[in-house]
């Protein structure tokens, strides 16, 4: 395995693996942290992987740099690979006019149809390269050749909770109101981040996600049950 190790202001150290956006790439990022949670390795307080490297949070009162690297070298070599605990999700949708405040304009960028943009989007099995941006954000891949596009030239100051979007070669759902770039083509109800929860992120990286369209009246149903903590979206789990 060929990486790159990066030093991280006096804590972390950075596994980089390459420098791109890649399937192959990401699953050497997760297949590590994997290894590095059963390791248990000490002195790590936590791996936090992205799209197309690992950081690696230590406590340097325990170990050092150095050491850690050793670690790190060490677990990456293991014959034994622990299994890898992934989800797929399936998320509903509202493709809608008033859920979708640039659909229109994806269309006639892509020159598509708005239904063909929403069949494109839906029919695709996405894979979860990592969260961040926001809590629980997931920058999920990857798109459809013929809908990726740059981002807005005009990103607006708010983006409604739940919006879901496309940029490039990705999609995402922005867990929390904040600004954004991104072209809003629907919205879902669901929560994606509950400060309450054990686990705040609904989604973790290397997890799958479905898009299921759904109308506003079922959009309505849905909120008012997430809103109520008495809605979940369905899952199941995937093998390694």
């Amino acid at each position: 395995m060929a990486v790159k190790f990066l030093p991280s202001a006096d804590s972390a150290v950075i596994v980089e693996f390459g420098d791109r956006i890649d399937r192959a790439v990401s699953d050497q990022v997760l297949g590590l942290a994997a290894r590095m949670r059963a390791s248990e390795i000490a002195g790590v307080i936590e791996v936090v992987p992205t799209f197309r490297s690992l950081m690696v949070h230590y406590d340097p009162l325990r170990t050092s740099a150095k050491e850690l690297v050793g670690a790190i070298e060490r677990v990456s070599t293991s014959e034994t690979a622990p299994d890898r605990k992934r989800r797929l999700w399936r998320v509903p949708v509202c493709y809608e006019r008033d859920f979708a405040p640039d659909l229109e304009s994806v269309a006639q960028e892509t020159k598509l149809t708005p239904d063909e943009v929403i069949a494109l989007h839906t029919g695709t099995r996405y894979h979860v390269y990592m969260i961040g941006f926001v809590p629980g954000f997931p920058y999920m891949g990857d798109l459809a050749e013929a809908l990726v596009l740059p981002r807005r030239a005009d990103p607006r100051v708010r983006v409604p909770p739940g919006s879901v979007a496309i940029a490039t070669t990705l999609t995402a759902i922005y867990p929390l109101e904040s600004p954004g770039g991104w072209h809003l083509i629907g919205t879902t109800p669901i929560r994606l981040f509950d400060v309450h929860a054990s686990q705040p992120a609904l989604f973790a990286p290397g997890d799958a996600v479905e898009f299921e369209p759904i109308d506003a009246v079922t959009f309505a149903t849905i909120q008012t049950a997430t809103e109520r903590r008495a809605y979940r979206p369905a899952s199941t789990e995937l093998s390694a």
